[in-house]
């Protein structure tokens, strides 16, 4: 492989970050000077000796916390793409400020510490968390650049496979922020299976296909994903690497483990119940950033031990002695693990029909999560097997994602990857429904189109609105953004407009809008203002299957209203200025079977509840029927009238 131009992987992780390279000898961590593979994913802001500001990242920045509290910023990939009302959960866990920046998004303040002058005023900086992680990206590619000996300037990103187009999009923002040419965004547990599928761990004698899940449960994602890997058919054939079917939950991971072992310790130490989250807030920064780090080494420890005695200081005079036992950590956990198997048996559900009723061949698990015992009991009786770990669980991710940069590269072609999109996509139709366009676990890179039309006469612009979600009505979903498109003055359902998503091998979606007739065109890359919280994804998922009858029979019903307005009123118009050449019975009866399918279009437009969809597409049909007459004169009378 040339190292002129290389291509890095890397894992932006929650907690900790990595980067890597693949040559001939395979893949590889990249450590620092000292030897160590992992950065601490912690950042502070400090004045340089020219007056300019410069970012103290990794492993400095976290063993001087307890000193800087407030301006130490960690777990900032929890912030990505999110709003700060995604994040008031997060904020009594975090020593620094959350403050609400543009668009609602999340965004650090934290002051900017003086090193001549420690105890004095400090000057106090916004930093979205795009620019938060290109420290941290920048830190590793300085890091990869000294080892390689050239510079390096093109990189694969990993993200958690239930990211959103707006936290990818983020993540994408900070490697250029970075100085990075972002290649390819790859999800976690894909790129996971690519480091174990391409070395002895999963080999398979026989050549036959395999089956895995992948279990990533790290500092502050989850992701699962069904994965089939089929070998070449022949020698120097690539293996596919096909993603079956995603789950997970962007905001579940040890993060949410170390605040709940924190209200542990403060009920321990004595606080009433439910008093322990109150008065963690009432801590200054810097106790809590001292609480948090020894919930996290207590945890580390329980690992290994059965008992962890805990002693912090909360200030002045003030401080916490607890233990936390093995028994307390697995209850404190055990919400946190059945919410990843619930997303395991999700992902199970999407696979099934691609699996025909075979078991999986393997569960593979990632993340440093996955270290705690509890954790591997608990997979290995959900899934019936005993999970494998042959590849440390904190570098796998890296490891693949090095894999996928030297495929990118030429260097090797002995894989192919297909992911696929965790999330439906589609566009609001008049009434609030949705009309999908990409169904969610499409392998991607995917591309659909659908023709619209307008329901207003002289319509000279149509709003799209692109939506996320499985909900059939739009209010349900989430909003990825909003464009218009110019066209020119047409009757309603004349203008045909061809609307087309595309979702690039990253992941990201470019809709492109055109109006055949006229041939006048709008397209954006949508950027929307924030990523999906934790409720929210569990609310996509669970509502889509609790409403799913509910939901088909409202879009049925918006769908029959809106094709039947658009009926009444083409009919109306033809027959206010051709109803005269009907006879009398004729043109009577077709006013009847209109007002008929007008009052029961108001009534379902009042109460969709209410609305009989059976009358309504009989109404529907017998109008269509009855029209044909008039149809027949309309079009005759219109040729003769562009003839003379």
């Amino acid at each position: 492989m040339s190292l002129a131009d290389p291509i890095i992987g890397i894992d932006l992780g929650t907690t900790n970050s990595l980067v890597t390279i693949c040559d001939s000898t395979g893949p590889r961590v990249i450590p620092d000077p000292a030897g160590r593979a992992l950065l601490p994913s912690v950042v502070r802001y400090d004045r340089a000796p020219d007056g300019s500001i410069r970012a103290v990242v990794g492993h400095d920045a976290l063993a001087q916390a307890p000193a800087f509290p407030q301006g130490t910023i960690a777990s900032i990939k929890r912030l990505m793409g999110r709003s700060r009302r995604d994040a008031e959960a997060e904020l009594p866990h975090l020593s620094y400020d959350v403050i609400e920046g543009p668009h609602s998004t999340a965004r650090a303040r934290v002051p900017v510490y003086d090193p001549g002058a420690r105890d004095g005023p400090h000057e106090w900086i916004v930093r979205s968390p795009q620019e938060v992680s290109a420290s941290i990206l920048s830190e590793l590619r300085s890091r990869a650049s000294a080892a390689l000996g050239a510079p390096v300037q093109r990189a694969v990103i990993t993200v958690p496979a239930y990211f959103d187009d707006a936290q990818r999009q983020a993540t994408r923002d900070a490697g250029r922020m970075a100085g990075l040419d972002v290649v390819r965004i790859i999800a976690e547990p894909t790129a996971a299976a690519l480091a174990y599928g391409l070395g002895a761990g999963l080999s398979r004698a026989d050549g036959r296909e395999r089956t895995i899940a992948v279990y990533d449960l790290g500092g502050g994602t989850f992701d699962v994903s069904i994965l089939r890997i089929t070998p070449g058919e022949g020698a120097g054939e690539p293996a596919f690497f096909q993603v079956l079917s995603t789950s997970g939950d962007t905001h579940l991971g040890g993060d949410d483990l170390d605040q709940s072992i924190v209200l542990h310790l403060l009920s321990e130490a004595g606080d009433p119940a439910g008093a322990a989250l109150a008065r963690l807030a009432a801590l200054p920064g810097d106790a809590r950033a001292r609480l948090v780090e020894a919930a996290r080494e207590a945890k580390h420890r329980l690992s290994n031990e059965h008992a962890a005695l805990v002693r912090c200081e909360l200030g002045p005079g003030r401080a916490l002695e607890a233990t936390v036992t093995r028994e307390d950590l697995d209850r404190l956990s055990s919400p946190l693990i059945e919410r990843t198997l619930a997303a395991c048996a999700g992902a199970l559900r999407d696979a099934a029909p691609a699996l025909e009723g075979e078991p999986l061949d393997g569960v593979v698990l990632v993340g440093g999560m996955t270290r705690m015992p509890a954790v591997r009991e608990r997979v290995k009786r959900f899934f019936g097997l005993d999970p494998y770990a042959g590849i440390d669980p904190d570098q796998v991710v890296a490891l693949g994602a090095a894999v996928q940069a030297s495929i990118l590269q030429g260097a090797r072609r002995d894989a192919l990857l297909l992911d696929v999109i965790p999330l439906s996509l589609g566009i609001e139709t008049v009434g609030g429904a949705v009309a999908k366009v990409i169904m969610r676990n499409t392998t991607v890179p995917a591309r659909a189109r659908e023709m619209f039309s307008t329901s207003v006469d002289n319509q000279t612009a149509i709003r799209l609105h692109v939506l996320q979600g499985e909900r059939e009505m739009a209010g349900d979903c989430r909003s990825l953004g909003v464009f218009s498109l110019r066209v020119p003055p047409m009757p309603a359902g004349m203008p045909q407009v061809e609307v087309d998503f595309g979702v690039d091998a990253n992941g990201v979606l470019t809709v492109t809008a055109t109006e055949r007739r006229s041939g006048r065109r709008a397209d954006v890359q949508i950027v929307p203002n924030h990523g999906l919280s934790r409720d929210e994804v569990e609310r996509i998922e669970r509502d889509s299957l609790a409403h799913a009858r509910e939901d088909m029979t409202r879009h049925q019903v918006v769908d029959l209203v809106t094709n039947s307005r658009l009926d009444l009123k083409w009919i109306g118009d033809r027959l206010a200025r051709y109803g005269s050449l009907l006879d009398d019975a004729s043109r009577a009866s077709l006013a009847a079977t209109a007002d008929a399918l007008r009052a029961l279009v108001e009534a379902a437009d009042a109460d969709w509840r209410s609305a009989d969809v059976k009358a309504l597409q009989a109404a529907k049909a017998a109008l269509d029927r009855g029209s044909v007459r008039l149809q027949e004169i309309a079009i005759t009378q219109s040729l003769r009238e562009g003839s003379g």
